[in-house]
């Protein structure tokens, strides 16, 4: 039940919804030093009343309240890390697969020099600001403090997730903001030839093209894809809806380049002994292909009536004979245009007669020049109504793999899998971080049973679930503990069926602040006797592999090459992908130590400050590796 107001009603908050019901453009989003509310555009609303053109500079573009903001907000350096948490991982020593557990904005930071342009895929399916949806309160929008005081929504983990409601005066700038920061650093991780496909629906399609179409440049944008996600269809009042949409964008239209997929439902009509074909007539369809555009492809072909080949089909030639038929490209019925061959005379026709190209009589009677297709593909189509593709679908494959609902609408597999197959090769990368359930793992999974070894990196915020639902009954605290056992559930059943040497594993860590004590990053504010008071300039209850992985964004390498340690001289030595780093973090390490670490020639090679009882010890260090290992790079932390 509703309480009374009590209280005068706001005349300029009245006012401005009686103009949004007439001029509806004419409303933006403002903010001032009381928060942010809807005001009126007065420039637009003059324009709207006026039959002359009002002056003012005008451009196009699309902007938002906090757009700078957010632009700040990604380009914002932080002092953070990713741990290693092995005991939640799954064959950690083995596996190139990556989960992350945190704020998907800390986490694509930490990854910008290790997968720099490296990411053939991404994939993601971001909050759709339903009015119920959960996004992340970034540090530009408001200070801590304002936010603790203002809307009483961080929790006792300082969890950065609040409901984007309606009601709230930004609504749809926090979202954009919210996105916007986040595919900025994503389009640097994408390959040249890499593509994105974002999910979305109604609530932001349009701003999400037009933030992609800044981002990634319209030229990029290479379709949109309409999902028959509820066949049953959901009644919204007006309108039952039965779809969602999926944007897809290239990082570079010049060189982005997709699969097609196995067509199941392809039937073929005749076979030589080349295999099973069907035929497709060789003009081109196109009018902007016409004897005039293209006269290299206007030629005539010659067909011998009297000779039928296999399957009743024509003998051909591209020289006149007597008896012969002459054969050209259709005249279209439409525009009366002749069409033109798709292939050229010399270089590919001659080669291809009566082998792939033949003649054929059709059912009018007339003959044509057909091409043998023997193709079992076909490109992705912009509409995906199989049931497949249906949330209702993605719902049974976690139930299934549950027992229990455990996760609210995730995608389906079929649909992920077949974005994956499209848009990847066999040795790609893959990225979601938006992962929920991890349905991109279980979706890379089965792509990689058909064929290949693809990678995947999930960034997922260990959200807490709620506390009455399915998931806490089976002990699952947040969204990350579903997300990694389902990983481990899927992969065995996908293993248990296969014929192939699946990587089924997966090395997770989290977003956490770095391991370094302030100290390390500003020396110059503490004096030498505070220093000297300090234990160490690395915190507490960080281990060597928090270090090592540490030191390996800090170098730019990818965390999923092989990792192995060992113990030499009663110290623990560290090695990266065969001597890509070796790394050492004792204290008083032996001089031995560091000749045997030379010796190997590693690439890089890095100590703990305090490995080294004084200077002139470490300058000794730096001796040994110019004499022994001149080309390997030193560092100390």
């Amino acid at each position: 039940m509703e309480k009374m107001k009590m209280e005068t009603v706001d005349g300029v908050s009245s006012n401005i919804k009686k103009i949004a019901e007439l001029f509806p453009n004419c409303i933006v989003e403002t903010a001032d030093k009381d928060g942010q509310k809807q005001s009126v555009n007065f420039d637009m609303l003059k324009q709207m009343l006026s039959d002359d053109v009002i002056d003012g500079n005008e451009a196009f573009e699309f902007t938002w309240v906090g757009k700078k903001e957010s632009i700040i907000e990604a380009n914002k350096p932080i002092r953070k890390t990713l741990r290693p948490i092995k005991d939640k991982s799954r064959e950690w020593n083995k596996s190139e697969n990556i989960y992350i557990e945190g704020d998907n904005l800390d986490a694509l930071k930490l990854l910008q020099e290790s997968y720099l342009e490296k990411v053939k895929f991404i994939y993601i399916d971001p909050p759709y600001n339903t009015g119920n949806d959960f996004i992340y309160q970034d540090d530009f929008k408001l200070s801590r403090s304002d936010y603790e005081d203002e809307m009483g929504l961080l929790d006792e983990n300082d969890n950065r997730l609040f409901k984007n409601t309606d009601s709230n005066g930004r609504f749809h700038s926090d979202w954009c903001s919210m996105i916007y920061s986040r595919l900025l650093l994503a389009r640097n991780l994408l390959s040249e030839d890499g593509v994105i496909i974002i999910s979305i629906d109604d609530n932001e399609l349009s701003d999400l093209l037009q933030i992609c179409d800044e981002v990634f440049g319209g030229v990029n944008h290479q379709g949109t894809f309409v999902i028959n996600a509820s066949p049953s269809a959901i009644d919204y009042g007006c309108m039952a809806k039965m779809h969602e949409y999926a944007v897809m964008y290239s990082k570079n239209h010049l060189k982005v380049k997709t699969n097609q997929l196995v067509d199941e439902s392809k039937e073929f009509d005749y076979e030589d002994e080349q295999g099973p074909f069907i035929i497709y007539p060789l003009y081109n369809g196109n009018v902007a292909f016409n004897p005039q555009t293209r006269p290299n492809l206007y030629y005539p072909f010659y067909l011998n009536p009297n000779n039928k080949l296999d399957n009743d089909f024509y003998e051909i030639g591209l020289e006149p004979k007597d008896g012969w038929v002459e054969v050209w490209p259709v005249v279209s019925k439409k525009d009366g245009i002749p069409r033109v061959w798709r292939w050229g005379k010399e270089e590919k026709a001659r080669k291809n007669l009566n082998k792939e190209i033949v003649g054929y009589m059709n059912r009018e009677g007339e003959y044509r020049i057909v091409q043998k297709y023997r193709s079992d593909k076909k490109t992705i189509r912009s509409l995906l109504l199989d049931q497949s593709n249906s949330s209702r679908r993605g719902t049974a494959e976690v139930q299934a793999l549950f027992g229990k609902k455990v996760f609210s609408f995730p995608k389906p597999t079929e649909l992920i899998k077949n974005f994956i197959l499209t848009c990847t090769n066999e040795d790609s990368i893959i990225m979601d971080f938006f992962s929920g359930s991890a349905t991109t793992a279980h979706a890379t999974f089965l792509a990689n049973n058909i064929s290949g070894n693809r990678k995947f990196i999930l960034v997922q915020y260990p959200e807490a679930v709620e506390s009455t639902s399915e998931a806490a009954k089976l002990n699952y605290s947040t969204l990350c503990d579903i997300g990694e056992d389902r990983i481990v559930k899927a992969g065995d059943a996908i293993a248990k069926e296969s014929k192939k040497e699946l990587d089924i594993g997966f090395r997770v860590f989290k977003v956490d602040d770095g391991n370094m004590n302030d100290v390390y990053y500003s020396a110059d504010r503490y004096s030498q006797g505070m220093i000297a008071a300090m234990e160490s300039n690395i915190k507490t209850d960080r281990t060597d592999i928090d270090l090592f992985f540490g030191c390996i964004l800090d170098w730019g390498l990818p965390l999923s090459l092989p990792y192995t340690s060992e113990e030499i001289s009663g110290v623990t030595v560290h090695t990266y992908n065969n001597g890509d780093l070796i790394a050492c973090f004792n204290e008083d390490v032996p001089e031995a130590v560091v000749k045997e670490i030379a010796n190997r020639q590693p690439l890089r090679a890095v100590f703990r400050d305090s490995s080294f009882a004084n200077s002139p010890a470490k300058i000794n260090v730096g001796e040994i590796f110019k004499a022994i290992a001149p080309d390997t790079s030193v560092k100390v932390i």
